[in-house]
């Protein structure tokens, strides 16, 4: 598969935490050729299953979710409209920003900031509050008034920078399923001894719904999250972020079931495989964190990419972490019931 083209594809497609209709038609697509069936269910996960043929097979689930940050239209003040985030929008990046209007067909806006030339002495040293931010789009007062409700998210299509670096909106966490696409691609021919489902889940920036609610249908004996999480910049925090380029980070703590997490190290040294080990001593913040307490509970483990400039419309990621990704994936997937049998219990 062409992975940069399966980014592109995703990206390009608007699906905010609870709207993102558009985008797992997509996923539903590229998904279809790589697994024996292909359904979307009632809470607006995309699912995958890859049979392996065994009566009564055990059950494993690749997670990552489909959903992206947005914005919600709530008023109108002059034709100029007003808006709530969806999910954790960091609103320093949104002035002179470029959005999709998720209204039939599609209009474009920006988020509209007073130049230099007229703000007032110390305004350009602030961060504007969300509260106080507008989407112009050349609307009417009543015409605003209409879209009252709409969605937004930002306008912007896959980049491709220098070193397999990509940026886009929305990798967090499309580069996620595109991780599952290729762990897919690279399963096709070995043979299985586990039902493998894939899941491009929905609102994950909100509530964690999708996730919880497939895996609950799901019935899965072993849930993987993969997600992403802080690539190391100059201005953050060391000991909270990892570096982009040297494979993904394994989820260690306890919300991760221990012979899972212990199971990828042990394959990612097989492989000799560069990884980083992320240390979770709480809420994960990812899908495995509810997924753990659902039924009588699941088995999780988070595996995750570094990406720079998380919730942000330029999130920039190496896609050598994404390849990285779904070797490990395959090997934490091949001969998973024979040997973590003691450990998928019913």
């Amino acid at each position: 598969m062409d992975i940069h083209a399966s980014l592109t594809a995703l990206c390009l497609e608007s699906g905010p935490s609870g709207r993102e209709g558009e985008v797992a038609r997509k996923a539903a697509d590229l998904l279809r050729p790589l697994v024996d069936e292909v359904w979307t269910d009632r809470f607006g996960n995309v699912v995958g299953l890859r049979r392996c043929g065994k009566p009564k097979a055990k059950r494993v689930v690749l997670d990552a979710h489909l959903d992206e940050v947005g914005l919600l239209i709530t008023g109108s003040e002059d034709g100029f409209l007003r808006f709530r985030s969806v999910g954790g929008v960091d609103p320093r990046m949104l002035p002179n920003r470029e959005v999709t209007l998720l209204t039939d067909p599609p209009t474009f806006g920006l988020v509209a900031v007073l130049p230099p030339h007229v703000q007032k002495a110390g305004d350009s040293d602030k961060s504007i509050p969300l509260s106080d931010l507008y989407i112009d789009a050349g609307l009417t007062q009543e015409e605003g008034e209409k879209l009252v409700g709409t969605f937004a998210v930002p306008r912007g299509s896959l980049r491709a920078h220098l070193n397999q670096v990509v940026s886009a909106k929305a990798l967090d966490d499309r580069a996620g399923f595109v991780t599952l696409l290729r762990t897919a691609e690279l399963l096709k021919e070995t043979k299985l001894d586990v039902d493998l489902y894939l899941m491009g889940s929905s609102r994950e920036e909100t509530n964690g719904g999708g996730a919880l609610v497939g895996a609950f249908a799901l019935r899965p004996h072993c849930f993987v999250a993969v997600d992403v999480t802080h690539a190391r910049t100059p201005d953050g925090p060391k000991e909270e972020t990892f570096p982009a380029g040297k494979g993904p980070t394994i989820g260690i703590g306890p919300n991760i079931a221990r012979w899972m997490s212990d199971r990828f190290l042990a394959k990612a040294k097989d492989l000799d495989l560069s990884w980083s080990p992320e240390v979770m001593a709480g809420n994960t913040g990812t899908n495995a964190w509810r997924v753990q307490t659902a039924r009588e509970g699941i088995a999780t483990a988070v595996l995750s990419l570094p990406l720079k400039y998380m919730h942000s419309p330029v999130e920039t990621l190496d896609l050598t972490d994404l390849e990285a990704s779904a070797s490990l994936l395959v090997a934490f997937v091949k001969d998973l019931a024979a040997e973590g049998g003691e450990f998928l219990v019913d």
